[in-house]
Order: structure tokens, then C-alpha cells, then sequence
């Protein structure tokens, strides 16, 4: 399996500006620029969707762990904060919310920190990945 997004971008760094697509079309043609991405424009910028990959791989992961563990998930939410700074991505902190019958905090804290391990996008960072996860 293979996927793509395309980004085109004119103009100089500053007062230039950029398109990304995904192949799904769920971005098309998405606006960015240095203002996204250093100041408060209107887009996005490489480091907001680094952060929809690994919270989305992270919850899918995680899933299917809980599952293969035999438990019955009601809901997991996953906020992933990219920290990106002097040019780098210096870390990833996901915070998860969660709502599983039947398991333990202890048994879910392993899981996460299985998860955090083991989902794709974190073994493509090259970065420090940390984790709070709280069950409801």
C-alpha cells in the first residue's frame, strides 16, 4: 500500500504561500504559509498535520490492541501536541481519553505505552513520543 499528498508552493518563504492535497481529496488544495505556521494565519502547516497522522495511528493502534486484549471500547480520544522547535521536531505528547468496559488502569497504561511504541507514524518520528492517558 502506498499513499500521497502533493504540495506546490510559489513565491518566496515569508510572503509566499502553498497547496497540499491528499490523494483522498480530504485536503484539497489546502492553504499554507510561513503565517500558519510561525504566526496566526488561516491553514494549516506541516507540524498540524504530522500531529492528525500520529494521533489518528496512535487511536488505531491502540484499538486494536484493546480488542485483542478482549475488551469492549466505547470511545478513545487522542490529542497529539507536536512540539517543534529551532527548525526541529523535538517531541510528540499524545493525551488520551478513554472510555473500555472491563479493563484496568493498569492494564491500559501497558497498552498505551505498547500503542505509543508500536503505531507507524511513531516508529517514522524521530523524536522523543510521550503519552498521560486517563480511562473514564
Amino acid at each position: 500500500m502506498k499513499r500521497n499528498a502533493t504540495a506546490v508552493w510559489t513565491g518566496s518563504l515569508k510572503e509566499g504561500a502553498g497547496k497540499i492535497s491528499t490523494e483522498s481529496k480530504t485536503l484539497d488544495n489546502a492553504q499554507y504559509s510561513f503565517k500558519t505556521r510561525f504566526e496566526d494565519g488561516v491553514g494549516t502547516n506541516p507540524e498540524e498535520l504530522i500531529a492528525a497522522a500520529h494521533s489518528g495511528c496512535f487511536t488505531m493502534q491502540l484499538s486494536a490492541f484493546v480488542g485483542e486484549a478482549g475488551h469492549e471500547i466505547e470511545s478513545i480520544t487522542t490529542k497529539c501536541d507536536i512540539d517543534f522547535q529551532d527548525g526541529s521536531v523535538v517531541g510528540s505528547h499524545l493525551t488520551v481519553h478513554a472510555k473500555i468496559k472491563g479493563i484496568t488502569d493498569t492494564d491500559f497504561q501497558e497498552l498505551v505505552t505498547k500503542a505509543e511504541k508500536n503505531c507507524p507514524i511513531s516508529k517514522l518520528l524521530n523524536t522523543k513520543i510521550t503519552s498521560t492517558a486517563t480511562l473514564a
